[in-house]
């Protein structure tokens, strides 16, 4: 099975960078606008890494991330975030996420890091 990430964010041009930025690694991510579908589609579709926008509109980021890391195998969870929104961000540390980065520094990671992000456990360094 290929490694598959979801994406939270109902930023249409900012999930369109990132899924095209998967498609050039020949990896896929699938965007969902709400925190729902994103469980949803998580529970039918374990994926191996879940990117979340930390400004989406009803997201409690606690929730999100406890079921996401009760599945049996949990996946990666990579949040970003307004660098100036620092208690957003405090949170989203606070709530178990893998790693919280400024938008800033998550657009400047993507390319190279995306892969590993998205890499299936057995496979990562």
């Amino acid at each position: 099975m290929s490694a598959a990430g979801l994406l939270l964010s109902d930023d249409l041009l900012f999930a369109s960078r990132i899924s095209g930025t998967a498609e050039r690694l020949g990896l896929t991510v699938h965007v969902q606008r709400t925190p729902e579908a994103l469980l949803k589609q998580a529970a039918e579709e374990p994926p191996t890494c879940v990117l979340i926008d930390l400004h989406i509109p009803g997201l409690v980021i606690e929730e999100v991330v406890r079921q996401l890391k009760s599945q049996t195998t949990p996946p990666r969870i990579i949040a970003y975030g307004s660098h100036v929104d620092t208690a957003t961000l405090k949170r989203a540390r606070e709530a178990g996420c893998d790693r919280v980065l400024p938008r800033s520094q998550f657009v400047e990671e993507l390319p190279a890091a995306l892969a590993d992000w998205l890499a299936s456990p057995e496979t990562s360094p």
